[in-house]
């Protein structure tokens, strides 16, 4: 069984979901503190999947995420590269996602060399909503068929025979902080001729650049989003639930298979020998 480590920190909300969703997946989940992954980042080769939960960590201080993204960077930079460079699928929802886009894990290096002294340069970001208001409600998503992202794969095509699709391709959000940007149009346009966006908005939500709701790295292992998959695990959760075909909640909801491709992934990957590519 591969085992999932969920990071957590002052102000995370959502860690027990996130466990949840590993557990409910096949992985054994473990939730562990920052401050003692700091003390101690030899843990994280412990664990074949990483998730970085939602919530306010160091109650969004300076802008969301910042806080944690610091200590990530600074800290846990080097522990985390290698994590990805073996195989360890990792996940940001809404909060998480702010923190690796901070930390640069997303999109990473775009060439897939990593850094060895340094995290990669910051180039995209999730800031204020368009309207400039907390939005806290369902919304339609649609996978990039394309994407190269191992959470996303096949989702294109889930439910696709049922009338009730669009319903079926919800996910809850609740975010202030989600309307994703780039640095440079050249930036978005690489985004996209790449494979990295994973997930957008079937209808514009927040502003976000080309409705992106959630991108991956060039390995396709590393994927945040600001969407979270984590409360969507059973179709009772659905806001709709009661009026759905009988014949699509007879299917795993979009969530459950989220984390069902990663922890597939994480049982399949290896861990190569020898050194990592980086320079």
């Amino acid at each position: 069984m591969p085992r999932a480590l969920v990071i957590r920190a002052q102000g995370t909300n959502c860690d027990k979901e996130l466990c949840r969703a590993f557990e409910i997946a096949g992985a054994e989940p473990s939730l562990r503190h920052l401050d003692a992954l700091i003390s101690d980042p030899s843990q994280i080769d412990e664990f074949d999947l990483i998730g970085f939960p939602g919530g306010f960590s160091y109650g969004d201080d300076i802008a969301s995420g910042r806080i944690m993204a610091a200590l990530v960077r600074e800290r846990l930079y080097a522990p985390l590269r290698d994590a990805v460079l073996r195989g360890c699928p990792i996940i940001g929802i809404c909060n998480g996602f702010q923190v690796l886009v901070q930390v640069g894990l997303l999109p990473g290096p775009l060439d897939g060399v990593w850094p060895t002294d340094r995290a990669p340069k910051q180039t995209c970001a999730l800031t204020e909503n368009a309207g400039a208001r907390f939005i806290d409600r369902w919304v339609e998503i649609a996978p990039v068929p394309a994407s190269r992202c191992v959470w996303t794969a096949g989702l294109d095509s889930v439910h696709a025979d049922h009338a009730d699709r669009p319903h079926g391709m919800r996910l809850p959000i609740a975010h202030g902080e989600g309307r994703f940007v780039t640095d440079s149009p050249a930036t978005l346009e690489r985004l996209e001729n790449d494979g990295l966006v994973a997930l957008r908005y079937a209808t514009d939500v927040n502003g976000s650049e080309n409705a992106i709701a959630g991108i991956c790295d060039a390995s396709g292992r590393v994927f945040g989003l600001m969407p979270h998959p984590e409360r969507f695990l059973e179709w009772n959760r659905h806001p709709y639930f009661t009026r759905l075909d009988s014949r699509l909640r007879s299917q795993e909801t979009l969530g459950r298979r989220i984390f069902q491709n990663a922890v597939a992934a994480a049982s399949k990957a290896s861990r190569p020998s020898g050194r990592p590519q980086m320079v």
